[in-house]
């Protein structure tokens, strides 16, 4: 599975989430809102997630092999900083 296209949305707000990710994958499948997230030492990224009725939040989408999970979190986060700083969204601009 090729990741083909990655957009950043950029967050204008001050905290930890830093941007909104849209990650195409072979030009035919496509997950939103991944998180870029301000850890205490790094950068990672957070998977798109519902909270549940018990109050807990869970994972809409997620990589189930850490090898791909490390490779798409490797290529966001070289998008995420190579991404021109005009491409910001707000928090409203939620889909």
């Amino acid at each position: 599975m090729e990741i083909t296209d990655i957009r950043i949305r950029r967050v204008a707000t001050e905290g930890k989430l830093k941007a909104y990710v849209t990650v195409t994958f072979d030009n035919c499948f496509v997950i939103h809102n991944v998180k870029v997230i301000e850890g205490k030492s790094n950068l990672f990224i957070a998977m798109p997630s519902r909270k549940t009725k018990s109050g807990e939040y869970k994972d809409i989408a997620h990589p189930i092999c850490p090898d791909f999970r490390e490779r798409l979190q490797t290529e966001i986060l070289k998008a995420y900083e190579s991404a021109d700083v005009s491409t910001t969204a707000s928090d409203d601009d939620e889909d």
